[in-house]
C-alpha cells in the first residue's frame, strides 16, 4: 500500500487493470471475470473506486484471509500494485461501508457463474486413484457451514436442532458438491438452506454428470428416483446401499457379485419398470470385533470391466471428498469460523468465493504434482494455501 500523502499524476488506468493477485488471476483470468460479470448484468455503469472485477476477486480473496477485516483483505489485493512505474493515480482505500455496498451490487450470481465456467476435473488419465475401468472417479457429498446469526439468515437458511426443543447457535447453509477423487478438486456444487435435504439439492447436481464418470456416493444418497436420474445422464454409479434395501436377485456372477432388480418403494413400485443393477457384498476386516458389512450398487454390470474387488477398493476413494471438505472448512476457512456475511445473497457470494479459492489452490497443487511426476495426494494443502496467500501480494503480475 502507498504511504499516507502519496499523490501520483492523473491517469486513465483503473484499479481493475492493475490489481495483482497472482494465482487467482491465473486460474480466473480477468477477461473471464469480466464476461461473467457482464452476463449477469452487473457491469458498473459509471467509474467506481471498486469496479465489479475487483469485487469478484475480493470475494475470492476473503476466503484466503478469513481473519482479516474488509480493509485488510483489500490491502492484500492492492499490495501487488507497482507504485514505481505502472500505477500513477492517487487512490485512497475504500471504507468498510463502500466495500460492503460493492459486494451487494455484485451479488452471488457472478461468483457462481465464474466457478461454473472455470472449475473442472483436473486429472489426466493415469493419475493414481483417479480412474477405474477408464472412468473418472468422482464423489458426491454434502456439508454445512455456520453463517452469521442474523434474522435474515436464520429465516432463509434455518438452524440445526441440537437437543429437544433447542437449536444451534448459528444458522447453517448446506453445500452439496461433486469432487474429483484423484485431485480433491471440487468442480460442481449447489448451495441451499439447511432446511432443504441433501437429496433434494442433489437432484440439480446429478443432472450435470457426464458419461465417462463413475460417481461414488454414501448410503444416505440412495433412492430410486435419484439413482435413476443420475444413471440417466450416462455416467456410471457405485453407491453404498441402505441396510433396508432388498434388491430382487436375478443372477450370481463369477466374481461373487450378483445382478438384481430394484423398484421404487410403496404404491409407486407396483407399476414401475424394474431397474437392473449389480450388487457387491463384502466386509472389511480391520481388526475390530464387529466387522462392518458393505453392500454396493453399481451400473457396471460386466464383472470383466470392474471386478467386485476393484469396486470395493475404489469405493474407499469416496472419502477423498471428505478430505476436500476438511481442507475447505478446517484449513482454508478455519475451524469453527462463522461466515461473515449477514444476508443470504452475500452468504452465497462468500461460499462461492470459498469454492473458487479452493479450486485455485487445488489447481496449483495439481500443477506442482504433475510437474514433479507425483501423486497429487502427496502435496500438502496447508503448504499450498500458504503459497497462495503469498502470491496475492506478489508485485508485477499485472493482468492485461
Amino acid at each position: 500500500m502507498p504511504r499516507a500523502g502519496w499523490v501520483k499524476p492523473a491517469t486513465d488506468r483503473r484499479l481493475s487493470d492493475l490489481v495483482s493477485i497472482g494465482l487467482l488471476t491465473r486460474v480466473f483470468p480477468p477477461g473471464v471475470v469480466d464476461e461473467v460479470v457482464a452476463a449477469a448484468g452487473r457491469t458498473e455503469q459509471r467509474h467506481r473506486s471498486l469496479p465489479a472485477r475487483v469485487v469478484a476477486y475480493f470475494a475470492i480473496a476473503m476466503a484466503l484471509y478469513v481473519d482479516g477485516s474488509y480493509e485488510d483483505v483489500l490491502a492484500q489485493l492492492t499490495d501487488g500494485l507497482s507504485w514505481s512505474s505502472r500505477w500513477s493515480e492517487s487512490w485512497s482505500a475504500p471504507s468498510k461501508s463502500a466495500i460492503f455496498q460493492a459486494r451487494s451490487r455484485l451479488g452471488a450470481e457472478p461468483l457462481a457463474a465464474l466457478f461454473a465456467r472455470v472449475a473442472r476435473p483436473l486429472a489426466p488419465e493415469g493419475t493414481s486413484g483417479a480412474f477405474l475401468a477408464g472412468r473418472r472417479l468422482v464423489a458426491i457429498d454434502g456439508t454445512c457451514l455456520d453463517v452469521a446469526d442474523t434474522d435474515e439468515n436464520a429465516t432463509h437458511f434455518g438452524r440445526p436442532g441440537v437437543n429437544k426443543g433447542e437449536q444451534a447457535a448459528y444458522p447453517n447453509a448446506r453445500v452439496i458438491a461433486l469432487a474429483e477423487c484423484g485431485t480433491h478438486a471440487i468442480f460442481d456444487a449447489v448451495i441451499g438452506p439447511y432446511t432443504t435435504s441433501e437429496i433434494e439439492l442433489s437432484r440439480d447436481l446429478v443432472s450435470r454428470l457426464q458419461p465417462g464418470m463413475l460417481l461414488l456416493a454414501d448410503r444416505g444418497f440412495y433412492g430410486f428416483k435419484l439413482w435413476s436420474e443420475a444413471a440417466g445422464t450416462g455416467a456410471d454409479l457405485c453407491w453404498r446401499a441402505k441396510s433396508n434395501l432388498k434388491p430382487r436377485h436375478r443372477e450370481t456372477l463369477a466374481d461373487g457379485s450378483w445382478l438384481a432388480e430394484v423398484t421404487p418403494g410403496g404404491n409407486e413400485g407396483r407399476h414401475a419398470t424394474p431397474v437392473t443393477l449389480r450388487v457387491v457384498d463384502y466386509t472389511l476386516d480391520d481388526g475390530r470385533d464387529n466387522e462392518e458389512e458393505y453392500r454396493l450398487l453399481t451400473t457396471i454390470l460386466d464383472p470383466s470391466e470392474a471386478p467386485a474387488t476393484s469396486l470395493a477398493a475404489c469405493y474407499a476413494e469416496r472419502w477423498e471428498i471428505e478430505s476436500a471438505f476438511d481442507e475447505l472448512k478446517t484449513h482454508q476457512r478455519g475451524p469453527r469460523t462463522v461466515l461473515r456475511s449477514k444476508s443470504p445473497e452475500l452468504v452465497r457470494q462468500e461460499i462461492w468465493g470459498h469454492l473458487c479459492c479452493h479450486f485455485a489452490i487445488r489447481t496449483l497443487m495439481w500443477e506442482a504434482a504433475e510437474g514433479a511426476g507425483e501423486d497429487p495426494d502427496r502435496v500438502s494443502f496447508v503448504a499450498a494455501l500458504r503459497i497462495a496467500r503469498r502470491s496475492v501480494a506478489l508485485r508485477g503480475a499485472f493482468p492485461p
